[in-house]
């Protein structure tokens, strides 16, 4: 991947929903359709060059473009070339620009992974999970120990110099030690990015029955902490950059562009169903029937399944909630300039008292979230926005 030229700050990114997969993860809340059949791939790519076409002049160049799902290495090679195509006829994006795709580790055969890199594919995200085969089995993923390892091996010799690799923690039974020894067995790729991502329960998945019926109990909280303090101490330890709640980068430059505009309010486009976009305080979302999508598109309409006006109050809950998950944290004098408020004046000496509490920190002009803070940085935002009285709801980009 060529880094030569820096992003643009405020440039959009592209989200592209691939809704099928050959098999469904019972933790899974993502939208997709599985089993699936090649007829429904090409309904899909058909309808999805008619839903760009709606966005073609709206917004200014992308500089990152990510294809996720789903599974996108679920489509065929061709189809993948389709989509790519798709993508270029449509939007103009800009040179150096970060192109990731989600890749399953059963479906990492060089001849595909070649192909990505000639469509311009130069960022691949492998959803790797874990590398122990019970675990493995447990969260019902088509891979094994072995098949993980040889993905990571295959994209290398691809010659990807930018894998992401994503990992579950918190699994039921599962003990730090083997949490950390999964962890060792990543970092003997070096990848240049990871994920860590505690096992969450969602509503609508298998193993929210689960949960429901007391098979599948939450993790403790004090084991939560643990995990993810331990996490954050063994990957810097290692050089990772811990800057964000659940991502790890080996230097700056390797930090996910495309993500970060989530956490920023940076305007960025989703295509498909379920996908999420944003653009001048706008977020509409389409809705998640494949076939309703479709439909709605054949028949000439958007298949915009709602739309939210952020109010000034939204904003300002965002950007508290968003910031205090990364570690760069929230500028003082932007949030300042953007929402009229001095978060160090805040009543009840909140900053302060967070700070003495080991959770905050105030640095370069910016109130920084430490790992400690970082861990419980929904509730250290939610603290500041009952100091401010904020009561009129949020929604962040979730299904992106």
């Amino acid at each position: 991947m060529d880094r030569r030229a820096p992003p643009a700050p405020s440039a959009p990114g592209l989200y592209v929903h691939v809704p099928f997969c050959l098999t469904k993860c019972p933790y899974c809340h993502f939208h997709s359709r599985s089993p699936f059949g090649r007829e429904d791939v090409k309904r899909w790519l058909d309808a999805l060059s008619l839903e760009a076409a709606f966005y073609r002049d709206l917004f200014p160049p992308f500089d990152t473009v990510y294809i996720g799902g789903g599974t996108p290495s679920a489509l065929t090679a061709s189809e993948m070339g389709r989509l790519a195509a798709a993508i270029r006829r449509n939007f103009a994006i800009e040179p150096f620009s970060e192109w990731t795709v989600e890749v399953n580790p059963g479906d990492a055969a060089p001849g595909l992974l070649a192909v990505y890199r000639d469509l311009g594919i130069n960022r691949v995200n492998a959803g790797i999970q874990s590398f122990d085969d019970e675990t493995l089995s447990f969260l019902g993923r088509r891979h094994d120990a072995r098949q993980a390892a040889k993905a990571v091996e295959a994209l290398r010799s691809a010659g990807f110099d930018n894998i992401g690799l994503d990992l579950l923690y918190g699994i039921p039974g599962q003990t730090v030690e083997e949490w950390m020894e999964t962890l060792s067995a990543a970092l003997r790729y070096e990848p240049e990015h990871l994920s860590c991502y505690e096992l969450t329960v969602e509503p609508g998945t298998p193993f929210f029955v689960l949960r429901e019926k007391g098979v599948l109990p939450p993790l403790p909280e004090d084991l939560s902490l643990r995990f993810f303090m331990e996490t954050s101490g063994r990957l810097t330890d290692s050089g990772y950059l811990h800057y964000e709640v659940s991502n790890f980068a080996r230097d700056a430059s390797l930090r996910s562009r495309h993500n970060r505009k989530y956490w920023d309010h940076t305007p960025y486009l989703g295509l498909g169903p379920s996908a999420h976009s944003f653009l001048d305080g706008r977020r509409w979302w389409n809705g998640e029937d494949l076939d309703a999508w479709e439909k709605s598109l054949r028949e000439g309409r958007r298949p915009v399944g709602g739309e939210e006006v952020l109010t000034a109050g939204q904003r300002c809950l965002e950007s508290l909630f968003l910031g205090l998950r990364t570690s760069r944290g929230i500028s003082l004098d932007g949030f300042r300039e953007e929402h009229g408020i001095d978060l160090l004046a805040l009543r009840g000496g909140l900053v302060e008292r967070s700070a003495a509490e080991g959770l905050l920190v105030v640095d370069g002009g910016a109130l920084k979230p430490t790992v400690r803070g970082m861990a419980v940085a929904d509730g250290l935002a939610r603290l500041f926005s009952d100091s401010l009285s904020l009561r009129d709801g949020v929604s962040g980009p979730s299904g992106t």
